[in-house]
């Protein structure tokens, strides 16, 4: 378990930045994903794993989407609004290589991410279940809780938006 569990840490890490859009919820999400996998899913074989774990951690940005709607809207009237905040732009910036090449990889990736935050929810998660985690769409529907025609056209749609908007910069 401790060998899959380091295996998705960081996949886990960024799926749950870009969907909570908080470096420190973000690592929340992905620790209490991991405890529950333990506490509950460690007797499973091993296979089923991934496909639980990314529910469980999907499930955990859900909640957390949920409580962040229900806390705007319960104190909007203080002008406590964490909307606007990127996380992109709090990230520590990568080591410069100083080469060219390095440059615009750096770019092309910051647009990706930029990109994938203007994704709907949905689309966002099949895109990065299917693509980062390589799971199937029959894993990715069994995570998502949806069908898998459901998972292929998220996936069509994310894929599509995303070309439209990588064109020039995807190397």
């Amino acid at each position: 378990m401790d060998n899959f569990l380091k295996a998705v840490e960081k996949k886990a890490y960024r799926i749950a930045l870009l969907g909570c859009g908080q470096p420190e919820d973000a690592l929340d999400i992905v620790q209490e994903s991991m405890i529950r996998l333990v506490a509950k899913y460690s007797g499973k074989p091993e296979a089923e794993w991934k496909p639980l774990f990314y529910r469980i951690l999907n499930n955990q940005i859900k909640d957390y989407q949920r409580r962040r709607i229900v806390r705007s809207r319960l104190f909007s009237w203080l002008g406590n609004d964490d909307d606007d905040d990127d996380p992109l732009q709090n990230m520590a910036d990568p080591a410069e290589s100083g080469a060219e090449h390095q440059l615009q990889v750096d770019g092309a990736f910051a647009e990706l991410e930029t990109s994938l935050k203007q994704l709907p929810f949905r689309q966002r998660q099949v895109f990065l279940l299917r693509s980062w985690e390589e799971l199937s769409v029959a894993e990715t529907a069994k995570v998502m809780g949806c069908s898998e025609g459901s998972v292929k056209t998220h996936y069509s749609r994310a894929l599509s938006r995303l070309r439209e908007k990588l064109g020039e910069h995807w190397p």
